[in-house]
């Protein structure tokens, strides 16, 4: 059992020596890579010598307890460990996502609801820029269309870590799973008789792509110039700053008008446009992918409702795992580990099995 690990143990090994080589560190872009590498292949390395070294123990606890009873019950301790280390060394073997360390970028986008739905976008943008703030990320609006009453009809959030992670931990890991519609049921804030309404909003989250992970043609954009507008469609600028990016082999559009130059929004369309592309790059690869590779989490289709935010009961509901809390307005106010723990166990769960 496990026996490709004695592999990773020499890969392991070597990258110790590489990385203590200083003239490895004269690349910062290598030693990035190695690190990274390193970082991931550590947890493996030390659990499977403590599973290998768990097992060397309760061979010399029987061969003990052959002529002392007493420590049978060593046994039984060691036999415990040795399981719970053997289902964590499978987990850790599973293939991980290549983009769980990278750093995403956020859309909530008002759907079914009208104004209430808009709201319920505002509501969601401040509970991810929350949690975003609870673990030490940095967040960064890079284009919002509010709506009259204070929400948002669209906006869009870079959101990044700060230095090194664990594996595991990087932004994409965590908010990955919530890409799709969120559904609220509350009593609205335009409503005079007190009903509950039904309204939702959708959730996009793609990993921001560097430059050198998306290769955009000289001829495959169409830029175009405006004037941005505010709520209600008045005009906020007097110059033509607003920027809508089309890229013409997909039919992409992406437009951004918070920034005063023209300049400043190209740059941030282009961020988000880079982003989408190596999104739907990523999705074509999972398409073509064998069912067995895939997580059941992330592949349920965006068009469906993925959680209920019920107001009037404090209750959040997860379909897709079968999580159910009522504390929605500690979840609402950025406390959204155990949510989205639930997901990230389910998917590890459906990766193990696929995998054996």
């Amino acid at each position: 059992m496990f026996e490709a690990v004695e592999e990773l143990i020499g890969e392991h090994a070597d990258l110790e020596k590489r990385l203590a080589d200083p003239a490895v560190h004269a690349d910062q872009r290598e030693a990035m890579r190695l690190n990274k590498r390193y970082a991931e292949l550590t947890p493996i390395i030390a659990t499977y010598r403590a599973w290998k070294q768990t097992g060397d123990d309760i061979e010399t606890a029987r061969e003990l307890a052959a002529d002392d009873p007493d420590f049978a019950d060593e046994v039984k301790e060691g036999e415990v460990r040795r399981e719970e280390l053997t289902d964590k060394l499978r987990l850790l073997l599973v293939p991980r996502d290549p983009s769980d360390d990278k750093d995403v970028i956020l859309e909530v986008k008002a759907g079914e609801g009208g104004e209430e739905s808009a709201l319920f976008a505002g509501d969601l943008l401040r509970m991810y820029l929350r949690y975003a703030e609870r673990l030490g990320w940095k967040t960064e609006i890079l284009e919002a269309n509010e709506s009259d009453l204070g929400g948002y009809k669209d906006v869009q959030v870079a959101v990044k870590t700060k230095g090194q992670i664990e594996p595991g931990q990087g932004v994409w890991a965590r908010l990955k799973y919530e890409g799709g519609v969120h559904r609220v049921q509350r009593v609205p804030a335009t409503e005079s008789q007190g009903r509950i309404h039904t309204s939702a909003a959708g959730v996009l989250v793609t990993p921001e792509a560097e430059e050198v992970e998306v290769e955009i043609g000289p001829n495959d954009l169409r830029i175009d110039v405006y004037r941005s507008s505010g709520p209600g469609g008045q005009s906020v600028n007097t110059t033509d700053s607003a920027v809508r990016i089309t890229h013409l082999p997909t039919g992409i559009v992406v437009s951004c008008q918070n920034e005063k130059s023209q300049l400043q929004n190209k740059e941030q369309a282009l961020r988000i446009l880079r982003s989408r592309l190596l999104a739907a790059a990523q999705e074509e690869a999972e398409r073509e992918a064998s069912d067995a590779r895939r997580s059941q989490v992330r592949t349920v289709d965006r068009s469906e409702r993925i959680r209920t935010y019920n107001f009037p009961e404090n209750r959040i509901s997860d379909h897709r795992v079968g999580f159910k809390a009522y504390n929605l307005d500690q979840v609402l106010d950025g406390e959204l580990d155990p949510v989205i723990q639930a997901c990230v166990d389910a998917d590890s769960a459906a990766k193990l099995a696929a995998a054996q």
